[in-house]
């Protein structure tokens, strides 16, 4: 599969990039792309909910009443689940949300997503560049020029660029990351995936099992 690459105006730069079949062509696996997406997201919970239970609540040491004679239940504590201000029944405590992947299941699951991708021609290239200093203007102008503008954009460059990322990190519908870093729940929430030209031989090489400097 060939892609055109852009210049930075929307023009054609009279190049061309091919994506790695291996990636981009594979058959979508649906399973592991959920079990992928179900880990991320379970690795960003905190997971430090806590309720107490009746042995935690504060009282309850004396007996509520007499055992006989009242007409009530016989209660041992005011701190009984079914009281106000008593212990919570079967309530959240501290875990972990964590779900473990396998490195291969993982790098299936990103070339799912972006297969998916490639599927639906949601995948543009634009030619490298640079800013001199961080500025949100110029980069909404090159997103404009390559008509991805008003669309969740994933935009995947090849290293650490601050001016870059600093660049599109006030715009609600754009995200920046490197090669690096590219994901699968990142990938499937964007609209559109857009590389920079030498992005792509990056990720590719992340892909495939070949770390990449950041």
């Amino acid at each position: 599969m060939e892609l055109s690459v852009l210049k930075t105006d929307g023009t054609d730069a009279g190049k061309k990039v091919s994506l790695d079949d291996s990636i981009y062509g594979i058959e979508p696996n649906d399973n592991v792309l959920y079990e992928d997406i179900r880990a991320i997201q379970g690795n960003m919970r905190q997971g430090t909910a806590k309720t107490k239970n009746r042995n935690e609540v504060r009282g309850g040491g004396r007996k509520a009443y007499r055992q006989k004679g009242t007409g009530n239940a016989r209660r041992g504590t005011i701190r009984s689940p079914l009281l106000i201000g008593g212990g919570t029944v079967f309530g959240p405590q501290p875990r972990t949300y964590s779900v473990n992947l396998t490195k291969k299941m993982r790098r299936l699951a990103r070339k799912s997503a972006l297969a998916y991708k490639a599927k639906d021609d949601a995948i543009k290239v634009v030619e490298d560049f640079s800013f001199d200093k961080p500025k949100t203007k110029d980069l909404i102008s090159i997103l404009d020029a390559v008509k991805v503008s008003g669309q969740k954009v994933l935009f995947v460059i090849a290293g650490s660029d601050q001016n870059v990322s600093l660049s599109g990190r006030n715009l609600q519908k754009t995200k920046v990351i490197t090669a690096s870093n590219i994901n699968t729940l990142d990938v499937m929430h964007a609209d559109v995936v857009l590389y920079t030209e030498s992005a792509v031989a990056a990720a590719e090489e992340v892909l495939n099992g070949k770390p990449v400097e950041a």
